[in-house]
């Protein structure tokens, strides 16, 4: 379940409970300082990231003739079929890892529902109806609008908006989750939003020269006509971010790095499964559409740099009947698990933060040890792994099996990223290879798995285990939203973690294909890029 998605369910559960008119919004300057000062010699970047995009499906339809834009790009550039996502694989994490060059332990966005040890309550940024009316539909907004990139985030880690100012080059978001940046905008909420709750009608916020998101930012609003009525998702749709770029394209007002979020994909591959391919051909239309803008496509890859990746795949969830769902509380018989909407008290042993198909459980019972509690969990033959840490090493426990993996930082194995391990016991785990001659680690069914692992299990504060599920099924809470005989994600895994990266209009290519080092290339590509010149 995504973030904007979430969002519009909250407002819409809103606009039931009161109606009213729509405040008037302040003027937004955006359009007079977002173009890019670097003139024709410096190509721009625009980075389109796919909610749910996965290789299978572009190759799938590019064999079927039916994703000619795809192809194009790709015969015109370069494709990887292996970026290595963050974790867990859920798009906030994701983005905030993009956007900062940072794991969650580094840029403190554990994932879509997490528990703050210093606020002392369950943090949702939007996970599925339910479980945001029994925690509040202000608390989730509150989350969401002001405290995710005001607060979370972590300042310390600086986002590619804030280093492009640094340096004197323009960027934009359009509907990014993460945006933080050095520009202050306004967030208008409407009146039969703010309403019922304790949200101001005016929210500030800092993000880059150019910030839209959805119908709360909207500085085209009559300059250009997005659809963002309640109807078309409040703007939260590839609609409304499509239009704004070719705007953007056709006004000559391109910032040097403009960062655009596409998110209708998700929905159908919950729905339906990651086979499904009529919202991929959709997207194609969408992306043929940018580059017309331009003119042509030649015209665009003159210009422009483009970049599309997925965030994350998905995993093919059982039927029901099959019993895809793992209900964790009755997994925990016996245990005082906090119920969603309450508050932990005195009597509280367990908090569940189920992230579709992995989960963080806090241990709240001091004489309870961590490995008691996972010990519990990993007896469920669809659980994949139970980890924690302990004394200066992580631990990761077979779900069915007992067969346990140890690890911790540095050591004198080196792995493909150039970072070195400890690792001992059972390296079959998490499908390690070690080999001893060479004194080298490579990575099999979990990309990455030991920086990845370790990056959630240090994201924040607490007592916490990551429980992840098998291939085909997913965790749940009391009113977890679930997906059965969809698509799910949130795991480790390969088929949740590796995702497409296609690059069009340089010849440069990444260091590295991990999510966490786009940053990096990025800012490569806009510090040093000229325009080639016929």
């Amino acid at each position: 379940m995504r973030i904007n998605r979430m969002i519009l369910v909250m407002l819409s559960l809103v606009l039931i409970t009161v109606m009213g008119c729509q405040h008037q919004k302040p003027g937004e300057q955006d359009l007079l300082r977002v173009k890019s000062e670097q003139g024709s010699t410096h190509k721009k970047v625009i980075f389109l990231m796919v909610d749910s995009l996965m290789a299978q499906a572009i190759d799938k339809g590019i064999s079927q003739k039916q994703l000619p834009t795809f192809q194009y790009l790709i015969e015109h550039g370069q494709y990887y079929k292996d970026l290595v996502s963050s974790f867990p694989t859920m798009s906030v994490t994701i983005d905030s890892t993009m956007l900062t060059g940072k794991y969650p332990n580094g840029h403190g966005v554990p994932g879509l529902l997490w528990y703050s040890s210093d606020d002392k309550k369950m943090i949702n940024y939007g996970t599925g109806p339910m479980e945001i009316l029994k925690q509040g539909i202000n608390p989730v907004l509150t989350d969401a609008l002001i405290h995710l990139n005001g607060k979370h985030l972590n300042p310390d880690s600086p986002t590619i908006y804030e280093e492009l100012a640094r340096i004197g080059l323009k960027s934009g978001s359009i509907n990014g989750l993460i945006y933080r940046g050095p520009t202050e905008h306004t967030l208008t909420i409407p009146d039969w939003i703010q309403g019922p709750t304790s949200l101001p009608k005016h929210i500030k916020v800092k993000g880059p020269d150019f910030l839209t998101l959805g119908a709360l930012s909207n500085p085209l609003e009559g300059t250009k006509k997005l659809p963002d009525d309640l109807t078309d998702r409040l703007g939260l749709n590839n609609k409304y971010a499509i239009n704004a770029v070719n705007y953007l394209i056709q006004a000559d007002k391109l910032p040097d790095f403009l960062y655009v979020y596409l998110p209708d994909l998700d929905q159908k591959l919950h729905k339906h499964g990651p086979s499904e391919l009529k919202g991929v051909i959709k997207v194609d239309q969408q992306l043929q559409s940018l580059l017309n803008a331009f003119g042509s496509p030649e015209k665009a890859l003159n210009e422009v740099i483009i970049v599309i990746a997925g965030d994350s795949g998905m995993t093919q969830l059982l039927q029901a009947k099959q019993h895809s769902e793992i209900h964790m509380p009755a997994m925990l018989k016996g245990i005082s698990v906090l119920r969603p909407g309450e508050e932990v008290t005195d009597e509280t042993e367990v908090a569940l933060a189920v992230n579709e198909t992995m989960a963080y459980v806090y241990n709240f019972k001091p004489s309870r040890s961590m490995r008691s509690l996972a010990e519990i969990l990993s007896k469920d033959d669809r659980i994949d792994f139970v980890a924690w840490k302990e004394n200066g090493w992580i631990h990761a426990l077979q779900g069915s099996t007992a067969k346990e993996l140890q690890y911790q930082a540095k050591g004198n194995l080196v792995d493909q990223y150039k970072q070195t391990w400890t690792v001992r016991q059972n390296a079959e785990v998490l499908d390690l290879t070690v080999n001893a001659d060479d004194r080298t680690l490579d990575y099999g069914q979990y990309p990455d798995a030991l920086e990845r692992l370790s990056g959630a299990l240090n994201s924040h504060a607490g007592d916490f285990l990551v429980v992840t599920a098998k291939p085909g099924y997913e965790l749940k809470d009391r009113s977890s939203p679930t997906h059965e005989g969809g698509g799910g994600h949130g795991s480790i895994r390969q088929s949740e973690s590796l995702v497409p990266l296609i690059i069009a209009g340089t010849d440069e290519k990444p260091a590295h294909l991990r999510m966490v080092d786009l940053k990096a290339y990025l800012l490569g590509l806009l510090s040093g890029h000229k325009l080639k010149t016929e």
